[in-house]
Parts: C-alpha cells; sequence; structure tokens
C-alpha cells in the first residue's frame, strides 16, 4: 500500500556574501552579531541568545517599527562549524507550527555561497511572510559584510 507524502510548503533561496565561511558562521552564532542583521528592515532585534550545539536553544526577540513584539526560538539539530547550521523554528504565539530551517555554508573563492532552506511551513501564507523575513535579513547580512 502506498503512503501519500503530505508535501509541506517551503522556501529556499542563496546569497553570495563577501565574507568567509567562518565569518559567516560566526554572524548566524555570535549573539551580537546575529542582533545586527537579523530580521526584515521595519525589525530591530532587541534579544538574541545562542547556544550553537546539538540540542542546544536559541530565541531571538525582535521589535517592529509599530511597536509589536516576535519572538522565535528553537533548539538546533545539526552543527557543523563553518559549514551547516540546522534548527527548529517556533514562534511564541502559534507554538504548535514547529517548522525547520538549514543553513548552508559553501567556500567560493574569497566569498561564501549560503543557502537557507525553510521548509515544513504551516500553509502559503506563511511561506509569503517567511520570504519576507528572510529576505529582508539576507539584505542586512550582505550589508554587514558589504
Amino acid at each position: 500500500m502506498d503512503k501519500k507524502v503530505e508535501a509541506t510548503p517551503s522556501l529556499t533561496m542563496k546569497r553570495r556574501l563577501n565574507a568567509s565561511p567562518a565569518e559567516v558562521y560566526r554572524a548566524w552564532t555570535d549573539p551580537k552579531l546575529l542582533a545586527r542583521w537579523f530580521g526584515p528592515e521595519n525589525v530591530e532585534t532587541i534579544e538574541a541568545e545562542v547556544d550553537p550545539r546539538i540540542g542546544g536553544v536559541y530565541r531571538i526577540v525582535m521589535l517592529e517599527n509599530t511597536g509589536e513584539r516576535h519572538q522565535v526560538s528553537g533548539v538546533y539539530h545539526e552543527v557543523v562549524a563553518n559549514e551547516r547550521l540546522v534548527f527548529s523554528w517556533a514562534w511564541v504565539t502559534t507554538p504548535e507550527r514547529v517548522s525547520r530551517v538549514t543553513v548552508t555554508l559553501k567556500p567560493d573563492g574569497e566569498e561564501t555561497i549560503l543557502t537557507l532552506l525553510h521548509e515544513k511551513l504551516f500553509d502559503e501564507q506563511a511561506v509569503r511572510g517567511h520570504t519576507h523575513g528572510w529576505t529582508g535579513s539576507m539584505v542586512k547580512l550582505e550589508a554587514l559584510f558589504a
């Protein structure tokens, strides 16, 4: 009997960054650096806690320019320094909607190709919202290394 595999929405984005994989990895795992770029253009990261080891937890609190607070957290499932991070992702307002983020870093000369895969999203609306958030974050991350 065939079991139907239900596909869940996901998004993928790639960026070429003017930094080494070690520098980009540090931007994801150093809370002070993470706070400088994480979140779209209308958001400031006001708290960032990271424990980048398998089973370690992260928590990020953002403040929108409207005054609205957003908090996301999760657990690291894979941590390969300067190469790969895999972690769960859940908003404090919808803790039952756990998705998964994979960040892969590949050296390309003096630069790094970052591939971000955010999968197991709840629905297409979640894909649109997260695409907006990640796109804005990637613009800020590129600027960090400009």
